[in-house]
Order: C-alpha cells, then sequence, then structure tokens
C-alpha cells in the first residue's frame, strides 16, 4: 500500500470512503511523520491528542454511514487562526501564550465538515513577510534543496508554515492566508498548490488581523483538486464578518476537470520585469502553450498601472496594520512589560513583543497616516490602488477570463540570504502577487517546472471575481501539462 502521507486529500478521502485505511491509521501516520519533520520547524504547536479524539469520531461516522466532505482529513493551521483551547499566538512574542476561548469561521467549518486538526503551523510574525524568517519561533526550513546541495533554503512566506507543512507530507492540506502573496508565493516555492480567493468569498472572522482590506484566508494542498475541495468547506456568507460576501458557494471540485476550450488568456506585458531570470520567462512561455494546447485562446494585454502596486501596497498594508496593531498593548491579553506608569508599559510592551520587521511597518503605517503625510503618501496610494483595480475591470470586460503570469521572479532562496538585503529587497519577492490583493481578486499559484538547480517554479492564474472555478480549471491543465510535482524525499527525518 502507498504511504498514507504520500496520499492526496482526495485520495485519503476515497481510501478512507472505501475502507482501506482508517481516520485513526490516517492521524497516527500523518503524526508520526510531523515528529520527525521537527528539524523544517513547520508546526509550532503538535495536537496529536486532539487529531486522535477526531480521527475517532471520524471512523465512528464513516462507519455509521455518516460521512462529511472532509471526514478524517488531517490538516495543519496556520497559527493566524484562532483555535478554541488551543495557543494562537500569531508567531510574536506580544501575544505570549495566547488561548483563545473561540474558534475562527474557516477551521470551525473545516472541523464542521469532519477535517483533523494535526496542529498550528509556523508563519512570518503577524503575517509580515516573504520567507518565514521573522516567526518568534525561528525560521522554517523548505523540504526543498538545491542539487548537490545541503544549504537550507526559506520556504517562503507569510505562509511558509503551511506550505513547508503540505511539501513534506506532514499534512493533507492547510489553511493559510494572503495580503500580498502569502499563498502563492510560499506553494510556488514548495512546489504545492495554493489559492487566493476572491476577497470576501472567505471569513476573516477569528483570524488575527494584518491588513484588513487586503487579507484573505486560502488553502495550500498538494494538487488543484485537493485547493478546490479544501475551499469549498473555507468559503462561505460570514454574518460575523461585514466584509464577507452573501455569494453562492459553487461546487469547485466539478469546475476541476473542466477545461479551457473557448476560454481567453491574457499575457500581461507588463509583468515582463527587467532582470527576470530566462528560466522564468520560459515557464511562462511554456504556460501559454499549454493554455493553447487545451483549446483556450491566448492574447496580449495591458495592465498599465502595476509598475505603481508595490510601491502602493507597501503605503495601504502597513497603514492597515499600524491601526490593527494597536490593540496589542499589554493591558487586555497577551504579553506584558512593566513600567512607571501605564505609558510606559504600552512602550515596553511593544518594544519587546513586537519583532523588527512588524516594528518597520508599524512605524511606516504610523507615518504615512500622520497629518502631514495622510494625503501625499496614503490618499495617494488608495488612488493608485482604484487605478490598478480599474485596469483588471477593463480587461475583463475586453473578454479575457483569466490572466496567466510567473507566480514569483525567481525560485527558493537561501535561509538568512537576505539578511544583508535592504527590506526593499525582500518586498520585491511580491512583485507579481500584491496586484490581485490590491484589486480584490482571486489567484492561484500551480507549481509548473523547475529551475536549472532543480527547485520547483510556479505559474500564476489570475481570474475575475468570485469565479475560482475558472482558475480551478485552467490550473488543472497547467498541472496535467507540468506533470504533477514530485515532492522531495524526507531527508530531515
Amino acid at each position: 500500500m502507498t504511504e498514507l502521507t504520500d496520499l492526496t486529500l482526495c485520495e485519503a478521502r476515497d481510501g478512507l470512503a472505501a475502507k482501506r485505511f482508517s481516520a485513526k491509521e490516517l492521524a497516527e501516520t500523518h503524526i508520526a511523520a510531523v515528529e520527525a519533520a521537527r528539524p523544517l520547524n513547520a508546526y509550532v504547536l503538535e495536537t496529536p491528542e486532539k487529531a486522535l479524539e477526531q480521527a475517532a469520531q471520524s471512523d465512528r461516522r464513516i462507519a455509521a454511514g455518516e460521512a462529511r466532505p472532509l471526514e478524517g482529513i488531517p490538516l495543519g493551521v496556520k497559527d493566524l487562526f484562532c483555535t478554541t483551547g488551543v495557543r494562537t499566538t500569531a508567531c510574536s512574542k506580544i501575544l505570549g501564550e495566547f488561548v483563545p476561548p473561540y474558534e475562527s469561521t474557516v477551521t470551525a467549518q473545516l472541523w464542521r465538515d469532519g477535517a483533523v486538526m494535526l496542529g498550528k503551523l509556523n508563519n512570518d510574525e503577524f503575517a509580515m513577510g516573504s520567507s518565514n524568517e521573522t516567526s518568534r519561533f525561528g525560521p522554517v526550513v523548505n523540504p526543498w534543496r538545491r542539487q548537490g546541495s545541503n544549504a537550507a533554503l526559506v520556504p517562503g512566506g507569510s505562509s511558509g508554515g503551511s506550505a513547508a507543512a503540505v511539501a513534506a507530507r506532514l499534512c493533507l492540506g492547510a489553511t493559510a492566508t494572503d495580503t500580498g502573496g502569502s499563498i502563492r508565493q510560499p506553494a510556488a516555492f514548495t512546489g504545492t498548490v495554493g489559492i487566493k480567493p476572491t476577497y470576501g468569498r472567505c471569513s476573516r472572522w477569528g483570524i488575527v488581523a494584518f491588513a484588513s482590506s487586503l487579507d484573505q484566508a486560502g488553502p495550500i494542498g498538494k494538487t488543484v483538486r485537493d485547493c478546490a475541495v479544501l475551499l469549498k468547506s473555507m468559503s462561505g456568507h460570514d454574518p460575523k464578518d461585514s466584509t464577507s460576501a452573501d455569494v453562492r458557494v459553487p461546487d469547485f471540485e466539478a469546475a476541476v476537470g473542466r477545461g479551457v476550450k473557448g476560454l481567453k488568456i491574457g499575457i500581461p506585458k507588463e509583468y515582463q520585469v527587467e532582470g527576470m531570470p530566462q528560466e522564468i520567462a520560459d515557464l511562462w512561455q511554456k504556460g501559454r502553450q499549454w493554455l493553447e494546447d487545451a483549446g483556450a485562446t491566448v492574447v496580449d494585454i495591458s495592465l498599465p498601472h502595476t509598475k505603481y502596486a508595490l510601491p502602493a501596497y507597501y503605503i495601504v498594508a502597513p497603514a492597515e496594520a499600524s491601526s490593527n496593531l494597536a490593540r496589542y498593548d499589554g493591558v487586555r491579553y497577551g504579553a506584558r512589560v512593566p513600567g512607571q506608569g501605564i505609558v510606559e508599559m504600552y512602550e515596553n510592551t511593544r518594544a519587546a513583543g513586537f519583532g523588527k520587521e512588524v516594528r518597520r511597518r508599524i512605524m511606516i503605517g504610523t507615518y504615512v497616516l500622520s497629518a502631514g503625510y495622510y494625503d501625499a503618501y496614503y490618499l495617494r496610494a488608495q488612488k493608485i490602488r482604484t487605478l490598478i483595480k480599474r485596469d483588471f475591470e477593463t480587461v475583463f470586460r475586453d473578454g479575457v477570463d483569466a490572466i496567466l503570469t510567473p507566480a514569483t521572479p525567481s525560485a527558493a532562496f537561501g535561509l538568512a540570504e537576505m539578511e544583508t538585503a535592504s527590506p526593499v529587497e525582500m518586498y520585491l519577492n511580491d512583485v507579481f502577487t500584491v496586484t490581485v490583493n490590491m484589486a480584490g481578486l482571486p489567484g492561484i499559484s500551480v507549481p509548473a517546472g523547475h529551475d536549472s538547480q532543480g527547485l520547483p517554479l510556479g505559474l500564476q492564474l489570475i481570474g475575475r471575481p468570485f469565479d475560482e472555478e475558472t482558475l480551478f480549471a485552467a490550473g488543472q491543465v497547467v498541472e496535467a501539462a507540468a506533470g504533477r510535482m514530485k515532492l522531495p524525499e524526507a531527508w530531515w527525518a
């Protein structure tokens, strides 16, 4: 029998239904894999007892013929999602050992559908980072290595723990969040599939906020189909979230095999950035050919305001972070560092509790929102955001169904490789992904090939609002043409 951890989510679902193995066996195999993979630092908290308890309940339901859509499927949860009775810290010192008394809507829906929780996954502190090196628990190690090298690589961020756990076969799928590329970039760096849904598709209630107008939850999985199954459970209107969209949740899995015959796919000239590695450009061309061979019409398009997206994003996101993170003051919950008075206590707590990158973004955000600079920076960035959104609307109005771009400007880089670089160089990792968040659109990253050193590379598809179905259909075409990514051998065990 295939090793249970090698199964895709859908294969495991079918195996459980056919009673080829039990939910308990599936959970136990993954628990053992998680324990053996501690050198990767993907999990910051393991919950084996909870997993076995949920698996036992799943076995009872399967035996009774009452299986739910995700019955017995072991998942990992990014440490940004609140989980009742299970520590949630956003991987920041300032939340201390905070244990929420409530469950995020997204995870509550996964448990409702029968999923099993293996533990909480590492992420960049408050989701601020592109390499998973800003976590209070230390960096995550990418399960991939360059050919002929043992040097540790980053898994991408901020959902690096989620992507690494799926790639290392430490869960069958994982929750993640995406504010400027934090699902799609780590998925591309680890040879996994990740989808950032349309803003409002998944509830943000119970997810620790970074930038409220940009944050969106989504899944990371081994295949396009796995992500489609997970997104169905994660989606849906939530009256507790005022930005949650009251729209029908389609059967995303049914769209996976739909194909792209008759679709028009756009290739934006502005994404051909200066200095793009030739292997990224070649892969992009290959993706174009795959879609044409499958019956799509591929056309060149223009998104003229793309060049302003990154600077505008790094004004809007820090501004919202500055506002959201004001609540962490050491008074009501989390860590507290005493001071002579309340002001000194605030200062001491925030100085000790927030890491360097989070402090940098709070300061940038506070600066651009200050009286003398609000118009010059924040207001102007919001106007640019409107123009970026209008670019996409114009293209979609002209009949384009989806847009194909690279997912990242490079493959995974080494741990600490960017330490001496300026923050701006790190921010450039998001150059292909931030436009999607600024416009509130869905985007999926699908593994499509390898670089010259054997590391995975991804292609990104961007869709119309609430048309994730087309992304799953087109993503499946790319996945089938490229061949399913063979995940790395377990060198860490």
